[in-house]
């Protein structure tokens, strides 16, 4: 999935952003990904669908306060690559969770190894505050 590649900018450059937070990126490519798989499913891959796909996810991440911009991409790669890839649900599954799941695993140790700072900044946003 190419938008793991900016989700790894975020993790590892940036990842004192709330955008690079564990919640924002599992959640917001699982968000993003199912908007993706719903349009495509409903009503196929044109123009249209292709941006009210992307409107949807940036709603709902945004609904669900899993806002993850590299995951935006996600409905586009999934409706542009359609024709050449026979989509179902069980890509949530793999490599949607599994991957930003091994992301996040992976941003832990090497932010916690390497950086002098603690990630992540939170694990659910519900918790913010009683984790300052």
């Amino acid at each position: 999935m190419a938008p793991f590649g900016a989700s790894c900018v975020l993790l590892f450059a940036v990842s004192q952003s709330p955008l690079a937070q564990p919640r924002n990126v599992i959640l917001g490519h699982l968000i993003s990904a199912f908007c993706g798989l719903l349009f495509l499913k409903l009503f196929g891959h044109d123009v249209i669908t292709i941006a009210l796909a992307v409107g949807i996810a940036i709603i709902a991440m945004q609904y669900f306060r899993a806002v993850h911009p590299p995951a935006g991409a996600n409905p586009l790669v999934i409706l542009l690559t359609a024709d050449k890839i026979d989509y179902d649900f069980t890509f949530l599954l793999f490599p949607v969770l599994s991957g930003s799941v091994i992301l996040v695993a992976i941003a832990y140790l090497v932010n916690n190894l390497f950086n002098k700072t603690h990630w992540p900044v939170y694990w659910l946003a519900l918790f913010k505050e009683n984790e300052k």
